[in-house]
């Protein structure tokens, strides 16, 4: 694998969600929930619609994907969620800086909790790492993000430092120093690499999607012990799998060993103005990973509302 070039970048992609910073810009479609179509439903497992039946009988138009924001679908509750990662293809996979954030569903907590999550499996590196400690390192995992698509590997950005050096969780090295990019006018810190490949959906496995794995960070450059590891397959085991919504937009998916965390989303505002007009006229993208025996029907006009 070629080293990581050097980035001079400087691009505040619709700037971070809240906690991040810069923010996402607001205007009128992020304050309800979007007006598409969902199949009908049920909070039991046997009243959830089948994948198939739902993209079939409720395709969603081009113009559909455009009511769809960054902040809009925490007006949704998981199904609906759910139900529009399933009538997404994953498109091509991304290249550059993202904003991110994690965002919780209607009816959701509203709390990030790994630390009930990991339980009593936790292994005993972790045991003076415990409570909202883990919270704090999960979070730090969805937001910004560096995507080297040629190399086929992610670095996540710190923009702060602070919180994990009071946890003892940054090691000084000289000889592995810490890397940087300059993002939005920014410095930030590159921690957490992992791996970019196509791979089968944990949720809907009619089609792949672009999977970030952390399982082998160890094995990547740039590789830091601490805090890298606790990402790897001795730590969290995050894996995380992203579909697109429109060219700049991804709705994201994070896995701790198998086990469904949180939605997040990441965004490019340069990428997205810039495709928006022809994507909105053709509804067609490059796509790198495989389209499934259904592959998602592009439907053009303004589709239907639910």
């Amino acid at each position: 694998m070629k080293p990581i070039p050097t980035l001079a970048l400087s691009l505040c992609a619709a700037a971070a969600l809240a906690p991040s910073g810069c923010g996402f810009f607001e205007n009128a479609e992020d304050k309800a929930a979007p007006p598409i179509s969902f199949a009908p439903y049920t909070e039991h497992y046997a009243g959830k619609p089948d994948f198939a039946y739902v993209e079939h009988r409720f395709p969603l138009a081009t113009a559909d994907l455009y009511k769809i924001t960054p902040k809009n679908l925490a007006f949704l509750d998981q199904e609906q969620v759910d139900q529009i990662y399933a009538r997404l293809s994953a498109g091509p996979i991304p290249d550059g800086p993202f904003e991110g954030d994690l965002f919780f569903p209607r009816g959701g907590s509203g709390k990030l909790r790994l630390s009930e999550i990991a339980g009593g499996g936790l292994k005993s590196l972790f045991v003076n790492v415990a409570g909202a400690k883990l919270d704090l390192i999960g979070e730090t995992l969805w937001k910004g993000k560096v995507f080297y698509r040629d190399q086929r590997l992610l670095r996540n950005r710190i923009e702060d430092l602070s919180a994990l050096k009071k946890l003892g969780l940054v090691e000084d090295s000289t000889a592995n120093p810490l890397q940087k990019v300059h993002v939005g006018g920014k410095d930030q810190w590159l921690l957490f690499p992992a791996k970019l490949y196509c791979g089968q959906s944990l949720l809907d496995g009619r089609r792949e999607s672009i999977v970030i794995d952390y399982a082998f960070t160890d094995e990547l450059p740039g590789y830091r012990r601490m805090p890298d590891m606790m990402a790897g397959r001795d730590g969290f085991a995050i894996r995380d799998e992203i579909r697109m919504v429109y060219p700049g937009f991804y709705l994201g998916r994070a896995y701790m060993d198998r086990v469904f965390v949180v939605n997040f989303v990441l965004y490019n505002k340069d990428v997205a103005e810039r495709a928006r007009e022809e994507f909105l006229k053709t509804g067609q993208v490059q796509q790198d990973c495989w389209g499934g025996t259904q592959q998602r029907l592009v439907v053009m006009g303004q589709g239907g509302t639910g």
